[in-house]
């Protein structure tokens, strides 16, 4: 059944028109960019099952092509509607926290670095660089691992930071697993990466760890002097 075929002010489209789209459960919004269901199911309640066979609305979008088209009624086409809207919403937030701009709000920094990486299917540890004013410089993805780790080498870093001509840095990685609690191997690293930062008279501000919906601060838990 397509949203079109539900009663007139009924279906998601209708009421995202008519009530605005903050009033949509998130079954409701997925059904939207699904468009239709299956038949004899509408496309709302498909979008419930998808919810419940991955986990939840982050873990459908994280789904690879291959594990989204395995389910009845999910092919192709809806996997690049999903990937679609993910990756305007990440565009959206780049825009956001343009070159130039002054940090001065940390929940938009957070807010950017969770739309870039929360839904990484593997570990990717990513360099924002800031000139002496804090303005951004660029956002850069340094290093991919695999869904366990990363390797990540100061001297790298350093030499982008060099390259960049950058003050100060905001160093960020994600945890694929959801569970955003940094590691005593990444409180090592941070050590590590500070300590050479130093060298070139350049500050580490942060290290955010970034899991499913959650994101720590390293500078917040006073970890990073």
């Amino acid at each position: 059944m397509a949203i079109t075929d539900c009663p007139v002010g009924e279906g998601p489209r209708d009421k995202l028109l008519s009530m605005g789209v903050a009033c949509l459960s998130d079954a409701e919004l997925l059904a939207v960019l699904l468009r239709v269901g299956l038949k004899g199911q509408s496309a709302v309640a498909l979008a419930r099952d998808l919810m419940i066979h991955f986990g939840g609305l982050r873990a459908v979008v994280s789904a690879s092509e291959k594990q989204i088209c395995e389910l009845k009624g999910i092919g192709p086409v809806k996997y690049a509607q999903l990937q679609a809207a993910v990756e305007l919403s990440r565009r959206i937030s780049k825009e956001n926290l343009q070159r130039g701009k002054i940090l001065s709000d940390p929940d938009l920094t957070r807010d950017y670095l969770m739309r870039q990486l929360a839904d990484r299917a593997y570990e990717v540890f990513g360099v924002l660089l800031l000139d002496s004013q804090h303005r951004v410089i660029q956002f850069v993805e340094l290093f991919r691992g695999t869904i366990d780790s990363a390797s990540v080498y100061p001297r790298e870093v350093v030499s982008l930071v060099l390259e960049k001509k950058a003050a100060a840095v905001i160093v960020c990685h994600n945890h694929p697993s959801g569970i955003a609690e940094p590691s005593q191997a990444d409180r090592r690293i941070t050590e590590r990466l500070k300590h050479a930062l130093l060298t070139i008279d350049v500050s580490l501000l942060d290290h955010m760890v970034i899991g499913g919906n959650q994101c720590v601060s390293f500078a917040e838990r006073g970890w990073i002097d």
